[in-house]
């Protein structure tokens, strides 16, 4: 297993035979140099996507067509995406299950909102906001998406028991680091915590310190050094 922070909330996860990437957004994404866009996207297989805002949705048609390789995420949004931009989409809900090219995505509640801009610059529903547990290797990560806590991590932590969590940390849209050591320590048992959602703009740079305290190794990632948690 090895994964690479793309930047912002955007990750490259490659496990087994799978090349996922998670909220890709590279263009526009403020820390990512658009010399590694080669090597963020060399061998995907998959795309899979959290919610429709534009710092997590707004590449991934495009990446797709670009690729030949299909984005799965939720239902509303994906039906939408095939039906107007012909890529191959895999669309499910939360509590449901797909296998990535071996890897299993279960996809999970998130606390946040999700929608695209319309053509006259007004919200557009883009279905609901959603995290995943991803299962493989004999490991499983759960991967936040933008949330808050929320008491459904009581059950997702006992139900799914992750050992790596790729957290939202950044504050002012999401979790800050002390609200996300809170959910890590209360309602899960994480041997490896990873930050995400945060550095990439001048109020997303947040005191990590609570999550130093846990009982967990941290990792803060740097853009595209791939490392294995």
């Amino acid at each position: 297993m090895r994964l690479s922070w793309i930047g912002h909330a955007s990750w490259r996860l490659e496990i087994g035979e799978a090349v996922i990437l998670i909220d890709p957004w590279l263009e526009n994404n403020p820390v990512f140099p658009q010399d590694k866009r080669d090597a963020a996207l060399k061998g995907a297989t998959h795309i899979l996507i959290t919610h429709g805002h534009f710092d997590h949705a707004s590449e991934a048609v495009g990446i797709a067509k670009e690729l030949g390789i299909p984005v799965a995420g939720i239902f509303d949004l994906m039906g939408v995406w095939e039906e107007q931009h012909g890529i191959e989409t895999i669309g499910f809900n939360k509590g449901g299950t797909v296998d990535l090219a071996g890897v299993k995505v279960t996809m999970v509640n998130a606390t946040h909102s999700s929608s695209m801009a319309g053509e006259d610059g007004m919200p557009v529903y883009a279905g609901h906001e959603s995290g995943y547990m991803i299962e493989g290797e004999g490991r499983t990560i759960y991967f936040s998406g933008d949330t808050d806590i929320m008491a459904d991590m009581e059950w997702m932590g006992d139900l799914h028991k992750p050992d790596i969590g790729i957290l939202c940390v950044g504050g002012h849209f999401t979790m800050d680091p002390a609200r996300a050591a809170y959910a890590a320590k209360r309602w899960f048992d994480f041997k490896t915590v990873i930050c995400s959602h945060y550095r990439s703009f001048d109020f997303l740079f947040p005191d990590t310190a609570p999550l130093k305290a846990l009982d967990a190794k941290l990792i803060e990632p740097e853009v595209m050094v791939p490392f294995e948690p």
